[in-house]
């Protein structure tokens, strides 16, 4: 099998699967003060710090979740209770396409609590429209907070980080970043943005969401990272455990081989970020070429997207068989498309970015990463043409099922 899913989940590291076996053997709670309990967080806090060098913080800022969903939700709902605790400041705002980490929270605040979410518009390619977040920051004292990923999951466009960070540091609004997608990928600094963008304290970018599974890491650990001046309401009550933030016994062993996978990739990160990128090109252009009718979604400039993201739409035909008939052939891919009730749903990036439905629906997502070779895009290379052929003949589902009858 080829798998060429990495935005989904890419293989764990040795280094990651070598210190979460030597971890799990570790006895002891690191909130406990006796010796074994001492040694689970000296192992614990030895992590954090590590992955904090990658991110370009402090220890003191990382926060550990259950996964990256919960650090974005962690971010979002947090800062906007903390933000009604003063004054009323019920606006949310939110670039559309943004993944369902983000999308489904704001819903949840809108319905919930009240939460005014206003859908900032993307270009063409994707990337939020900074004349659009300016003017929506004109009345900033009635903005709770702007959420953004900084690279989309799904096309791979790289969003302008730096430009909006300055918007919301001048404005005085805090900015969460969802980074899942860009780290391991892109060079990630939060101290050098707050620095670069004049960020006073609570504003600007104040939290930055990261999932170790994405990197190489296990599943089932994810990291907020929270400057020192963010004020968040917790989601999670109990012991009070990092910062009062987020409670529960810590994962030690995830700990330990999120650092191990965050470490690998810090070393590395540019000389991958290189090759990725070969790898992408070639797939693109050779792609373009054996399939005429494919179109690429996102930025065509290779410094403007991921360098592991290559992302199709095929008019005329689902995404979901080109999935299906790829995965026939052993190739691993994903749809940008996701389905409800067995009912084909157009990519709502792709609709966003004003692509017409029929693109929205045969839309194809490949994703390079740190385990991938020339033999794998080879091989999607030959099996692409096939597929698309037979999707093709089989074209779009009726969007009518026998249950709307």
């Amino acid at each position: 099998m080829v798998y060429l899913d990495h935005a989904a989940t890419t293989p764990m590291r040795p280094e990651a699967i070598d210190a979460l076996t030597a971890a799990l053997a570790v006895v002891g709670n690191p909130a406990s003060i006796h010796s074994a309990g001492q040694r689970a967080k000296r192992l614990l806090e030895e992590s954090r710090e590590v992955i904090a060098a990658t991110l370009g913080a402090d220890g003191i800022e990382i926060v550990f979740t259950g996964s990256g969903t919960e650090a974005v939700n962690l971010a979002v709902k947090g800062i906007w209770w903390q933000r009604q605790s003063d004054a009323p400041r019920p606006r949310l705002l939110v670039p559309a396409g943004e993944h369902h980490a983000t999308i489904d929270t704001v819903e949840w605040l809108s319905h919930h609590e009240g939460a005014l979410v206003e859908e900032l518009p993307v270009d063409e390619l994707g990337r939020v429209r900074l004349d659009a977040l300016e003017a929506a920051l004109a009345d900033a004292a009635s903005v709770a907070l702007v959420t953004m990923l900084w690279a989309n999951n799904e096309v791979g466009t790289v969003q302008p980080v730096e430009e909006v960070a300055r918007l919301t540091a001048r404005a005085g609004v805090p900015l969460h970043l969802d980074a899942i997608a860009a780290y391991g990928q892109l060079p990630i600094d939060f101290h050098g943005l707050r620095t670069a963008t004049d960020a006073p304290r609570g504003a600007g970018p104040v939290a930055l969401s990261v999932s170790a599974h994405k990197i190489g890491g296990p599943a089932g650990i994810g990291a907020l990272v929270l400057d020192r001046s963010a004020a968040v309401e917790p989601l999670i009550h109990g012991g009070g455990q990092q910062r009062k933030v987020r409670s529960g016994t810590q994962d030690v062993a995830a700990a330990a081989s999120f650092a191990a996978a965050a470490s690998a990739i810090d070393s590395r990160l540019e000389a991958d970020a290189e090759r990725m990128s070969e790898l992408r090109d070639r797939l693109i252009a050779r792609a373009l070429t054996a399939v005429p009718e494919a179109r690429l979604s996102g930025d065509p400039d290779p410094s403007g997207r991921l360098p592991g993201n290559a992302h199709f739409s095929f008019a005329g035909c689902e995404g979901d068989s080109l999935l299906f008939l790829l995965d026939a052939a052993g190739v691993s891919v994903s749809t940008g498309s996701a389905c409800q009730a067995g009912v084909p749903e157009p990519s709502h990036v792709l609709m966003a970015m004003g692509r017409s439905e029929a693109d929205a629906r045969g839309a194809l997502r490949i994703t390079i990463g740190h385990s991938s070779t020339d033999a794998d895009v080879d091989a999607f290379l030959a099996a692409l043409p096939a597929a698309y052929a037979q999707a093709s003949k089989a074209g779009l589902a009726a969007r009518a099922t026998s249950f709307d009858r």
